[in-house]
């Protein structure tokens, strides 16, 4: 079976942005490619009159399960070339002029939280959840997700979303505050639709001040994060125990950390 490494879907019809996730047999893990071409997306059309609003989803079961693991090799030297990937573009996506839906479709892990959250408007489907799956492998959340996560629901709760790396099904995810809807499976891409087009339909420059308005009011400490995180996820990149988890997860089995 033959992989697209790249995997994004970029189309712009009635005023609506679609950048679509198009890495269905791997439940859309992106890799560094696929990530540079989703901030490519954003940034080229941040000045596209045409454009006045963006859906950012996937395809088939899953929004973005993550960064791609799969034939990971854990003999090279840590590579930043993914964090910073991932930190480029939640930023392009925060910076975007027009409102950004996040449509998560289906599982959301990993930096495809940050990704998820990273839009203005988080909507969900209701089989789907959020995983901050960091810890299981032996890393720390990036992408911005300490800002974004803590942003909306509070240090508490967002340190038990870390630490623990637990499914946070997008009913409680709303309950807490963390997405803005959630629509039954059936119903979910006639509700992406129908809010596209009512935010089309709107004051782009009106949408456009509350958009920085709110974000710089709330995510003040998202650079710094982005800062943080990649500094301390280098570090974890070159650990004993993102080794044994990532050789865990390729193994299919339970990681054993404390190894080294």
């Amino acid at each position: 079976m033959t992989i697209d490494p790249v995997g994004v879907d970029v189309t712009v019809d009635d005023g609506i942005l679609r950048v679509t996730l198009n890495r269905p047999a791997r439940m859309n893990a992106v890799t560094t490619a696929t990530l540079e071409a989703v901030a490519d997306a954003f940034e080229k059309h941040a000045g596209d009159d045409a454009v006045r609003v963006a859906v950012l989803t996937g395809t088939g079961r899953a929004f973005c399960t993550g960064a791609d693991l799969a034939g990971k090799d854990l003999s090279a030297p840590p590579s930043a070339g993914t964090i910073d990937a991932a930190n480029r573009t939640v930023a392009a996506i925060r910076a975007f002029p027009r409102p950004v839906i996040g449509a998560v479709n289906g599982p959301a892990a990993g930096v495809g939280v940050s990704l998820a959250l990273g839009c203005d408007l988080t909507v969900a489907a209701e089989s789907a959840y959020l995983l901050l799956a960091f810890t299981r492998i032996g890393l720390m959340p990036d992408g911005g997700a300490t800002a974004l996560v803590a942003a909306s629901i509070g240090r508490a709760r967002a340190l038990k979303m870390a630490l623990l790396a637990e499914r946070l099904p997008v009913t409680e995810a709303l309950a807490a505050g963390l997405i803005a809807e959630v629509h039954p499976d059936d119903d979910f891409a006639a509700a992406v639709d129908a809010l596209a087009t009512r935010l089309a339909a709107g004051p782009v420059e009106a949408f456009h001040a509350t958009k920085d308005a709110i974000n710089d009011a709330t995510l003040g400490e998202l650079d710094s994060a982005f800062t943080r995180e990649r500094a301390g996820q280098l570090e974890l990149l070159a650990s004993a125990d993102f080794h044994e988890g990532v050789s865990a997860f390729q193994e299919k089995r339970t990681a054993v950390f404390g190894r080294g």
